[in-house]
């Protein structure tokens, strides 16, 4: 099966013009989170992805509430906060929003670490984990070198061993990746990646 997975778009045309051009070869699309800013332009943004002719899994970012998301999406746009979906036999849980409570204000959508764990709990068994946040100690360095990614999305991958575990949140770690045990730890970015798994 081909994927496409992104994160952090934030409204932007170029970015999704060419992951419209990209899914073309993808079977199923990820999106990782803050499809907008600052909880402004969503459903603008949203519209910029209708060239995606394949179903898409999606989680909120800290820029967009999950209600919000859902009211936004499209009819084939699935999303997924504390939940999980089944599409052709591959198993997704996802999880949106900042982890853990981010800086920016009241309007990002954050939970504490401890709410996020709550919301992990219920995922037993996942080939693939789509989180907004990183887990801490990998792909969640801040351009000084902080460490910020989120403990309980950590021990949740550690815990479950999903086959990917993809997130965004963290502009300067796009496109770093690494492992967790078993699993392939990987920051998106708006420039899409390609995957190709088995159920």
């Amino acid at each position: 099966m081909n994927i496409l997975a992104f994160s952090d778009l934030h409204h932007s045309k170029a970015k999704a013009e060419a992951l419209v051009s990209m899914s073309q070869e993808a079977d199923l699309v990820i999106g990782a989170g803050d499809f907008c800013n600052m909880r402004q332009g969503l459903e603008d943004a949203m519209r910029m992805l209708d060239g995606i002719g394949c179903p898409m899994v999606v989680v909120p970012g800290n820029a967009e509430s999950a209600e919000e998301l859902r009211d936004a999406a499209g009819a084939d746009t699935i999303v997924l906060h504390g939940a999980e979906t089944e599409f052709e036999g591959l198993r997704l849980f996802g999880l949106g929003y900042g982890v853990p409570l981010t800086p920016f204000g009241p309007w990002s959508c954050d939970l504490d670490e401890a709410a996020a764990a709550a919301m992990l709990q219920p995922c037993r068994t996942a080939d693939i984990l789509v989180t907004h946040s990183p887990p801490r100690g990998v792909a969640d360095a801040t351009s000084n070198g902080m460490s910020v990614g989120s403990e309980s999305i950590r021990e949740a991958i550690e815990r479950v061993q999903p086959m990917l575990a993809l997130c965004g949140h963290i502009h300067d770690s796009w496109g770093q990746s690494g492992r967790i045990g078993k699993t392939q730890v990987c920051n998106l970015g708006p420039s899409g990646r390609a995957f190709e798994v088995s159920p």
